[in-house]
């Protein structure tokens, strides 16, 4: 037991409090839900007007409690959290528009209430929205942790700096990756995989620009690699599937990958049989 003791001690000793942050993961799960359901009333008791402000103050407190938990004085939290909560009204008009731009270019999109309930890119999206808001004004910690859920939950990881223009556009979605300093104009479409990321991970870069900038009206196909804080996507580019791109690329280009598809008789071909993965 005194040996288990000593490993007991050098952990703790080994974690220094003083300047930690602790803020509960599961309350800002729970606030961050309840937030994108309160945004687009998808609860059933959002119905009722009564009900709904009671959300929002409650949502509103459990900020302040983040946000002192981060650190800030409790005067900078009631300041934030109030500016925050004004700024919803806008965050909802964006997100609108990314759910009209859904329903105009995803065929499969049947409804409002199916991308609502039912697609990953716009509740990534959302929350993306949300935290790109508490960074602006100020705060880290909670923007991290509540796209980390998102990232979680969606397999999409935006980076809460980012910079995303209006009616933007995610089909599919499932491992698209958006860096911090990546800057994204509007109507743009971007399908699963897609990564916009740094072309060097030094530390020193830290204050640079190491992610692309995507023009409007671009379009990025599957799996796509975009790297590079120089690299510029032109307006209306169509970049297409499993290109790796470190340059910047003209206004109204198409990029493609040119692959060879061999097609065999597998009659004529029996070692294709026997191929070992």
């Amino acid at each position: 037991m005194e040996q288990e003791s000593n490993v007991y001690q050098a952990i703790f000793k080994a974690n220094e409090l003083k300047d930690r942050i602790f803020i509960n993961r599961l309350t800002v799960t729970y606030w961050i839900e309840e937030l994108v359901d309160w945004l687009f009333c998808k609860q059933e008791k959002f119905g009722h007007y009564r009900h709904f402000n009671s959300k929002g103050i409650e949502l509103t407190a459990h900020l302040k409690e983040f946000l002192i938990a981060e650190k800030f004085s409790p005067a900078a939290s009631d300041r934030i959290a109030v500016s925050f909560f004004r700024q919803t009204v806008g965050i909802h008009t964006m997100l609108l528009e990314d759910l009209e731009a859904i329903i105009a270019f995803d065929p499969a999109a049947k409804s409002k209430n199916e991308v609502l309930l039912a697609y990953p890119g716009f509740y990534a999206l959302s929350v993306f929205r949300i935290a790109h808001e508490l960074s602006k004004l100020g705060s880290k910690v909670l923007p991290r942790i509540v796209s980390e859920h998102a990232h979680s939950k969606t397999g999409i990881d935006i980076h809460p700096s980012a910079k995303i223009g209006r009616r933007f556009f995610i089909d599919h979605g499932t491992g698209i990756v958006i860096g911090e300093t990546a800057k994204i104009g509007n109507d743009v479409k971007m399908y699963q995989g897609v990564t916009l990321g740094a072309l060097s991970v030094s530390k020193d870069k830290a204050h640079d620009k190491r992610h692309p900038t995507i023009e409007d009206s671009v379009t990025i196909y599957a799996n796509a690699t975009i790297l590079g804080g120089k690299t510029t996507i032109g307006r209306g580019a169509i970049i297409g599937g499993n290109v790796w791109i470190t340059a910047s690329i003209p206004a109204s280009s198409l990029v493609y990958h040119k692959s060879e598809i061999v097609v065999k008789n597998k009659k004529d071909f029996p070692e294709a049989l026997n191929f070992s993965i």
